[in-house]
Formats: structure tokens, sequence, C-alpha cells
């Protein structure tokens, strides 16, 4: 799959302390790799071949399967809409709005979605991941493929899109492990490499689908996550030269648009807060966002509250 310069998988790891008035309360282990769009490791923390679910760090490569079908051309769906269809929203009346024109565009009733009702919330049009089952139906209505089992990992779309998926990392889609995510569409096992490839595939601006997505998220950040979340923040300050999608359980995948190089973080114990540190700490290193844009990220993300901050040990070891 990969082609590293490198023999090399493995470096000293990176740590995530949180300090409490100065005084180590918490400790989090990271692992991190950058790789070009070929799949060769350009620098590493931890174990490079550390195996995780890739979560919701998949979804602009599941809106291949609206990119590459017509899907767009025949609902006319906007890079908004492709927009949502990448996102973990959080629910805001002009991301669910968004989500209903999919749907409605593509003649699909709300009730076909079947990620489940947020607590509290109204209807499953305000779960965070509406927007790619939105994208999901929307295929299955372009292609003539049935709707109530459109989450099933043997439905067609859902062929589809590990086609997609395995054909860049130049595997056997059978050889990849499935399961569900939480909101039930499948997520596959990968390795670390395997993340930092896509994405740095994603951000090469070599496929025409793939530039779509890019552009979809650069241009409409906020309808990816939200105001003050994370990849929104960062994708907003470096106005389309970074593309971001956190997935759940420590994931955060980053590409480096135009260069066709993406980096790919894991948080041993899942925990948000050091997937942030960290991949503030490395964007710094690598030199993909400046100084005054660390320190605006820093300011949101490093300082929980007043009392405490978090603070990275560690940096990437170029291969």
């Amino acid at each position: 799959m990969t082609e590293p310069m490198s023999k090399r998988t493995q470096a000293p790891p990176l740590d995530v302390y949180l300090l409490r008035e100065g005084i180590v309360e918490s400790r989090h282990h990271v692992h991190a790799v950058v790789c070009d769009a070929r799949g060769r490791i350009l620098a590493l923390a931890g174990n490079v071949e550390t195996a995780a679910f890739v979560r919701s760090a998949l979804k602009p490569f599941q809106a291949l399967a609206v990119t590459t079908t017509g899907t767009m051309e025949r609902f006319d769906l906007s890079d908004r809409d492709l927009a949502i269809i990448c996102s973990s929203h959080q629910g805001r009346i002009e991301q669910v709005r968004q989500v209903f024109n999919i749907l409605w565009r593509a003649d699909v009733d709300p009730t076909a979605l079947q990620c489940p009702v947020p607590a509290g919330r109204q209807g499953a049009l305000q779960h965070n991941c509406s927007g790619k089952h939105a994208g999901m139906l929307a295929v299955c209505q372009q292609r003539n493929w049935p709707l109530t089992s459109y989450l099933h990992k043997n439905h067609p779309v859902q062929t589809l899109i590990l086609s997609k998926v395995a054909e860049l990392l130049r595997m056997p889609a059978a050889e990849f492990i499935c399961a569900h995510d939480d909101c039930g569409a499948p997520t596959y096992l990968m390795q670390l490499v395997q993340m930092a490839t896509l994405y740095g595939q994603l951000a090469s601006g070599n496929d025409w689908a793939m530039e779509r997505v890019v552009r979809a998220m650069t241009h409409h950040p906020d309808f990816v996550a939200g105001p003050g979340a994370f990849d929104s923040e960062l994708m907003r300050l470096t106005e389309g030269e970074i593309l971001s999608k956190s997935g759940a359980e420590g994931i955060q995948c980053v590409g480096r648009v135009g260069e066709g190089m993406g980096l790919a973080i894991k948080v041993s114990d899942g925990a948000k807060r050091a997937k942030y540190a960290v991949a503030i700490q490395l964007l710094k290193q690598l030199g993909w966002i400046t100084p005054s844009v660390a320190e605006t990220l820093g300011e949101q993300f490093l300082i929980p509250n007043q009392f405490t901050r978090l603070e990275v040990n560690g940096e990437l070891t170029f291969a």
C-alpha cells in the first residue's frame, strides 16, 4: 500500500500533559505521521502502524460516492450541501436546513434517515452525522438503490464507498475490517499511515472529485463542524491552505492543500483535547500554520479554563 522513504515505522511518541496551576494532573500518549500522496512516510512520532477506526475522518471519502456518481448534478447540489455531507455538525438551524435541502432535492423523506435522534433533540436531522446519511440516501436515489438498507455494509452505496477507499490505498476491499460507527454507518480499521496517505491524496489536487470535496470543506468551514469547533476554526484561519477533519476517539486528520501531504493523529486514550493540542504543535513544527494562527488556536484549545493548560512534549522525527 505505502511506499516508505525509509523502513522506519517508529519514533519517540508525543505526550500531552494537563497542567493544573503548573502541576501535572493527566497525561495522554499520542502517535502521529505525515505522508505524501504516494504513502511515503515523511515524518513520524510513535508507531505509524497503530491501527484504529477512522471514524468521522472517513467522511470526505464517503462523500466521493456523491461527487463521482452524478448525484451532485442530478439534484443540483451545491458546495454547501457537499460540506454538510462531510460534516460532524453541531445541529445548528442553518446546518439542519442544509441537510434537509439535500433530502428535499433528492425527493427523500427525512424519515429515511437511520442515524439516531440525539438526546434532547427532536429528530435525526439534528444528529451530527445526518449530512453524511443524507448524501448516502441521495446517491441511492440517483442509482435507484434501496433506501431502507443503505447502512448495511453490503449495500451498493457502502460497497461503492469502500471501493473508492480501497482504490486510493491500493488494497483489496475484502482486506478491510469493518465495524459500525455510532451513527450506524460502516467504519473501517486502518493504520495511521493509511489515514495520512488518504489525506495526502485528498489534498493533492490531482483528482477532480476529491478537489471538489476539498473546495467545499475549505470554502464552508462552519458547515463542516461549526463556530468554535477545531476543524472549522483551523480551516477558517488558514483560508483554504489546510483541510481538517476530526474523528471520535482521538482521531485527527489534516491535509496540506495543493502539496499532497497528510497528517494523521491518534490519541491512545481517545481524548479530544489532546489531539487538538498535538495538531497545533505539529502544524506549527511543519510550517503549515503561522505562529499567529498557532497562537490564536492555542488560546482556544490549549487553555481549558483559568486554572489549567495543555502542554505537548515531543515533536515529529523526519524520515
